[in-house]
C-alpha cells in the first residue's frame, strides 16, 4: 500500500504543475486570440488555412503593441498620445479611471518606474507574524502631511495568487530589505514558501 501512495505523490507531483501550466497557457492564448475579431472574417487564419489553429491571436497582439510602440516613440506619435490623453480626461468618469490606471501602468513598465523594486519582510497583518511585501514607493499628498517620520508604501501580496493583496504604508524603519530578487520573492509568496531562494551570504559587519 505504501508503494502505491508513494507513486500516487509522485504523479501528482508530475502532472499538477504540468496540468495548471496548460490551463493558464490556453486561458492566455484564448483571450488573446479573442483579438482575431478585429480583422475582416475573410481574413481570419481558420478560414484562409482551413481549420482552427489557437495561437495567432498571440502573434497579432504582439504586433499591435510593436506597432503602437513604433508609433509612439517618435514626435508625432508622443503628440497623439498627448491629445489624446487631453481628450479623455475631460470625460466625467472616464477620466478618473483613466488616470488611475495610466498612473498604474507607468509606473510598472516605465523605465523609471519604481515598483516592485525592492522585496521586504513585513510583519503583517499584526506585531509578530512575518510576510513579504514590495515596495511601491513613499506616501504621497495629504497622505505626508499625517505621517510624522520616514515611511514606505508597501504593497502585501496575497497566497496564492499575488495579485490580490492589500497596501500599507509602514515605517522604513520596520521595513527589512532583502537580499532576493523580486521574482524569487513572488516565487516564494505563490509557492506558500515551499520553493525556497537561495540562501545569500551577508557580507560581515565591519568592526566597530
Amino acid at each position: 500500500m505504501s508503494a502505491v501512495r508513494r507513486w500516487l505523490l509522485a504523479g501528482l507531483l508530475v502532472l499538477v504543475p504540468l496540468a495548471i501550466t496548460l490551463w493558464v497557457l490556453d486561458w492566455i492564448v484564448g483571450t488573446l486570440d479573442q483579438t482575431l475579431l478585429i480583422l475582416p472574417s475573410h481574413w481570419h487564419p481558420d478560414k484562409l488555412i482551413g481549420f482552427h489553429l489557437p495561437g495567432f491571436g498571440v502573434l497579432l497582439t504582439l504586433l499591435i503593441v510593436l506597432v503602437m510602440g513604433a508609433i509612439t516613440s517618435n514626435f508625432f506619435g508622443k503628440k497623439l498620445v498627448s491629445w489624446g490623453n487631453s481628450f479623455l480626461s475631460r470625460i466625467p468618469i472616464v477620466r478618473s479611471i483613466y488616470s488611475s490606471v495610466k498612473q498604474v501602468s507607468d509606473t510598472l513598465f516605465s523605465e523609471n518606474g519604481n515598483a516592485f523594486r525592492k522585496a521586504l519582510l513585513v510583519q503583517w497583518p499584526r506585531e509578530g507574524v512575518w510576510t513579504i511585501g514590495f515596495q511601491t514607493g513613499q506616501p504621497g499628498g495629504d497622505v505626508a502631511n499625517h505621517l510624522q517620520g520616514d515611511y514606505l508604501s508597501v504593497y502585501v501580496p496575497t497566497t496564492p495568487n499575488p495579485t490580490g493583496g492589500y497596501f500599507v504604508m509602514l515605517r522604513r524603519s520596520d521595513c527589512i530589505e532583502l537580499h532576493m530578487s523580486v521574482d524569487e520573492a513572488l516565487t516564494y509568496v505563490i509557492s506558500m514558501g515551499v520553493v525556497v531562494p537561495k540562501q545569500t551570504v551577508r557580507p560581515p559587519l565591519p568592526p566597530v
